[in-house]
């Protein structure tokens, strides 16, 4: 089991979708929003909930930046994680990162047409 933790809205299809798709290719933890414990909603943003978050030991990643990483925890992201690290030096990068998550937050409905999972929020307990 990794020492991070993926929390993310679990009220949301297409969050779940990616939860899930993360969760089943590395060994993060991952909770969601309505599953938080005290130690851990502690360690988060007062607006935690605008945005996914991975929680190490260490720090709180947020939003672009917490999917990016989970994604290099992924086995299909560990190659990029060379390419990650460089990348976060430009500050032009972590503008790009962040502007492209909140387009894709934004439009979750959208997205959800695509890809998405009945979240654990709005399973019956009969699921």
């Amino acid at each position: 089991m990794s020492d991070a933790t993926l929390v993310y809205d679990d009220d949301c299809g297409f969050c779940t979708w990616w939860a899930d798709f993360i969760g089943e290719r590395s060994d993060l933890e991952i909770v969601g929003f309505s599953e938080l414990d005290a130690d851990l909603l502690a360690r988060l943003p007062d607006d935690y909930e605008s945005c996914s978050h991975l929680v190490t030991e260490d720090t709180v990643y947020s939003c672009g930046e917490s999917i990016e990483t989970a994604l290099t925890h992924t086995e299909l992201g560990k190659p990029a994680q060379p390419l990650v690290s460089f990348l976060r030096q430009f500050e032009d990068y972590e503008r790009v990162r962040e502007r492209a998550y909140r387009r894709v937050a934004d439009n979750r409905s959208k997205w959800g047409k695509v890809m998405s999972k009945t979240p654990p929020a709005r399973r019956n307990s009969s699921d």
